[in-house]
């Protein structure tokens, strides 16, 4: 188990936007940083007010952006125009190329959000959109499949990938497990931890808070516990 410690990403301050880069991205490269597994982007953005990302496009890639606080609104090539807030999920699939933006849709208060992209299995597939609205319920001491391209794994978003993502709210003192299978990987984000959230595996306990991520090997067993609000993707490992 890996650890990436929040202060160790990539900070980027663009006055309307303060972004931090897991990955390499845009203009910001590191060759031990390319990507973790099929996972090939995460991105913890925090967007101002009446600001976002005008009009931009994609192709062949698989992205999940989701809302940890404030409304997010999308508007694509394709026709669709959706806003989803806090827990909600906006999912793009670019296949032969979109074009799209994003915006926080409230002109008085922030939006912060995660955005990741996964690696497609097909290239050259039809461009897709869809848009979900989740609630602290659904999250509360348990992960929530969100979406998933993964044989064998029901979520309420299909991806082309061969991939998972879930998510999970945990109260003081709970907690939550996950097992990495051969072959695969998973890579844990914490999105919100107060004081910290603790992340047990084979090498012993560590305290992870918030922007921290773990990155997870197969065949290792993690146990999260809370407090604390916290992403997780499982990934095929040998994407590449």
């Amino acid at each position: 188990m890996e650890i990436q410690r929040s202060a160790d990403r990539y900070q980027g301050d663009h006055g309307w936007l303060k972004t931090a880069h897991s990955f390499s991205f845009a203009d910001y490269y590191d060759p031990k940083r390319m990507q973790w597994g099929a996972l090939r982007v995460f991105n913890d953005d925090r967007i101002a007010a009446g600001q976002g990302f005008p009009t931009h496009p994609h192709r062949d890639m698989d992205i999940v952006t989701y809302v940890l606080d404030g409304k997010l609104e999308h508007k694509d090539s394709m026709g669709n125009h959706g806003v989803v807030d806090r827990y909600g999920v906006q999912y793009m699939s670019a296949g032969t190329g979109v074009r799209h933006s994003e915006f926080n849709a409230s002109k008085t208060d922030p939006l912060h959000l995660v955005q990741m992209w996964v690696l497609p299995q097909h290239a050259g597939i039809a461009p897709a959109y869809g848009q979900h609205s989740f609630s602290a319920e659904q999250l509360r001491d348990r992960w929530l499949t969100i979406a998933s391209g993964q044989t064998g794994v029901d979520a309420q978003i299909r991806l082309d990938a061969d991939a998972t993502f879930s998510a999970a709210e945990i109260e003081p003192g709970v907690e939550v497990r996950h097992t990495t299978a051969p072959g695969r990987r998973a890579f844990l984000f914490v999105a919100e931890g107060s004081p910290a959230v603790s992340v047990s595996g084979k090498d012993g306990v560590q305290r992870l808070e918030a922007g921290d991520a773990a990155r997870i090997d197969a065949g290792e067993e993690i146990v999260v516990q809370g407090p604390g609000h916290v992403v997780l993707w499982d990934v095929d490992g040998a994407a590449a």
